[in-house]
């Protein structure tokens, strides 16, 4: 009988690409940062060392602070982790109420938009 055929089939294990984890599984099923929502457009600095408080910190949130000794937006964080933007905010906010990072959000999306400059660039728009 060949090995193959000796190894149990599992749906969490992909005998091409290894284990596969479902999102929800690496935020404990949470949707939504801890802290306030996250701006995709936001820059992530880790603040201190990931190997201080290492209890209830997963793979992810040591790739996360390795990935933000520099600022990164959180966008690119999540491209670069090969993660989704929903996953990379919830850890986000983990990591955020640890101290391990600071939020740096850009001044254009901590303000409302401008309804005038929004009408104006439609009316652009339809102009061409």
């Amino acid at each position: 009988m060949p090995a193959d055929s000796m190894r149990p089939a599992h749906d969490w294990l992909d005998h091409d690409a290894g284990p596969v984890v479902r999102p929800y599984t690496m935020t404990q099923g949470r949707v939504a940062p801890t802290g306030g929502e996250i701006d995709m457009m936001a820059f992530v600095v880790a603040t201190a060392s990931e190997a201080q408080p290492a209890g209830r910190l997963q793979p992810e949130h040591h790739a996360i602070v390795a990935a933000a000794w520099e600022p990164i937006p959180v966008v690119e964080l999540a491209s670069t982790l090969d993660l989704s933007i929903g996953v990379v905010r919830v850890l986000l906010g983990d990591l955020r109420s640890a101290g391990l990072i600071s939020m740096y959000e850009p001044p254009a999306a901590s303000r409302p938009h401008d309804v005038d400059v929004l009408k104006a660039v439609v009316n652009g728009l339809r102009a061409l």
